[in-house]
């Protein structure tokens, strides 16, 4: 990879121990003792371009393990194509959503990341991306290390629980207001709570806190920092397993509709900056367009902006160093107002009588139970960045739901008793879609010149130069699509690493 700087050693030693991208063992030891701590447990580990495609697979990989369970089989099941019940599917779930609902032409395809094992998020994908890697090359030794994992949710209970399924202990750390649910479920997961949950002051917001803490924990060479914001292993997991995943979901969708769609948009929240990398596979495929999103009240993207909101597992205030930037076309905010008044809507009777009255079709009602409020927001920017393209009833528009309701019902409560005084009556419902649905705006949706993308680019200079030190020549080479293009044969490497580690753990 070339660089304008003479300090080759410096940006390689970088690459390999800050952001994740060893291909070669670093440590012989360390990959020793990982290999026999996986034959000890018989932990056997899935390449990426099985989890890809999962066809390449025997489904019976996963026996009798329990989906929600910490079982190891269960890191066959870190794939978009599951059911509910952790029976493997053909085509990853999801849903059209029709202009009944959307009020526009153009059908939003939501795909289903609850259906991932575990945690019922998407998470554990990213997780995986981040530890097999560093396994692998001897860098993380599960016998030594204990695995630091930083979020604002959905990542950290993914840490957690791929940490358990790998033989290594995980550490959590995320803000102290997040939702309920998720401390609830690391107090489950947690070897020793107390002291694997790390809670940092503030909310969705302060990432900054995060970091601030992680280096404080790296100053103990026991504690290895997965940080999802700048291991390039997730961007590259997702542009090669979720890339592919949507690319069969729109082809299923396109062949059952019989009309000849095209793949127009993705919309993402960007959050570390994973999933959004798939949008890049599917311009590579399709030449579709690409919409980072946020919180309204926090506009970071939008106008280097700032605050609080309550989107929860976006994360923002920051540009992830894995978050490509030059390569998306639009940048969309949404305002937590919407996500959470129309979780409630989505959630409660009263809200799915009032959808019914609308002509909203009973099948896809009964499925915004697995919209969480980052799922709201990506769909509500699906309608916006239509507006703003002009888009018609043959664009199809494909976004995730990175989680459902089932993560939030103390938040639906939150909001049930600010927003309505207790009690959501179908008063408030007419309102909530008056107001979030029947006129989505697109005052906060902005189609990016290349000025815009660099000024975007720019702002991640605070952050990762400045703050956490990463060298300037290796910011600066993330402008070019060279950069990014250069990373893709990592996956394949990984891959015949992984074969090469799991015939260690299995000769004896």
């Amino acid at each position: 990879m070339s660089t304008v700087s003479t300090s080759t050693d410096t940006l390689h030693a970088a690459l390999e121990d800050q952001f994740g991208l060893a291909d070669r063992v670093v440590d012989e030891a360390a990959l020793a003792a990982s290999v026999e701590r996986f034959r000890e447990r018989g932990i056997v580990m899935p390449t990426f371009a099985q989890l890809a495609d999962p066809s390449t697979y025997a489904a019976d990989l996963v026996g009798d393990a329990d989906p929600q369970g910490p079982d190891a089989r269960n890191l066959w099941r870190v794939t978009w194509f599951n059911d509910k019940d952790g029976n493997r599917v053909e085509v990853p779930e999801h849903v059209v959503l029709p202009s009944s609902l959307t009020g526009i032409a153009s059908p939003v395809v939501v795909v289903f990341g609850n259906r991932f094992p575990m945690i019922t998020a998407h998470k554990v994908l990213a997780a995986y991306a981040c530890l097999a890697p560093r396994l692998v090359t001897g860098q993380f030794d599960p016998t030594k290390h204990r695995a630091i994992w930083p979020s604002t949710g959905n990542y950290a209970r993914g840490g957690v629980a791929i940490s358990r399924l790998m033989g290594c202990r995980g550490v959590a750390i995320l803000p102290q207001g997040m939702s309920k649910e998720r401390f609830d479920w690391l107090d489950r997961w947690c070897e020793n709570p107390a002291e694997d949950v790390i809670k940092t002051v503030g909310t969705e917001s302060n990432v900054k806190e995060i970091y601030d803490e992680c280096n404080r924990l790296a100053q103990d060479p026991t504690n290895f920092i997965f940080n999802q914001f700048a291991e390039f292993g997730n961007h590259l997991a997702h542009y090669t397993v979720t890339g592919a995943a949507l690319a069969k979901v729109f082809e299923h969708v396109k062949a059952s509709s019989g009309k000849d769609y095209r793949l127009a948009l993705m919309t993402s929240a960007t959050g570390s900056a994973g999933t959004i990398a798939a949008g890049e596979y599917l311009k590579d495929v399709y030449g579709t367009k690409v919409a980072a999103v946020e919180a309204l009240e926090c506009p970071t993207l939008l106008e280097n902006g700032f605050g609080e909101h309550n989107i929860q597992g976006i994360g923002d205030k920051h540009l992830p160093l894995i978050h490509n930037i030059m390569n998306h076309d639009l940048v969309s905010a949404i305002s937590d107002k919407a996500t959470d008044q129309l979780e409630v809507l989505f959630t409660t009777e009263v809200g799915k009588r009032y959808l019914a009255g609308k002509g909203v079709p009973q099948d896809v009602i009964d499925q915004l139970v697995d919209f969480g409020l980052s799922s709201i927001c990506n769909t509500l920017a699906a309608i916006s960045s239509a507006k703003v393209l002009d888009l018609t009833e043959n664009d199809v528009i494909i976004t995730v739901a990175t989680d459902g309701s089932q993560m939030y019902p103390s938040e639906i409560a939150k909001i049930t008793e600010r927003d309505f005084g207790g009690e959501f009556t179908e008063l408030d419902a007419a309102e909530v879609w008056g107001a979030h649905l029947a006129n989505v705006p697109t005052s906060a949706t902005l189609e990016l010149t290349e000025k815009d993308r660099n000024r975007i680019f720019n702002l991640g200079y605070y952050t990762w130069v400045e703050q956490q030190g990463t060298p300037f020549e290796l910011f600066e080479q993330r402008r070019s699509q060279d950069f990014w293009i250069g990373l893709r044969p990592f996956i394949a490497r990984w891959d015949a690493m992984i074969e090469d580690f799991n015939a260690k753990v299995a000769a004896k």
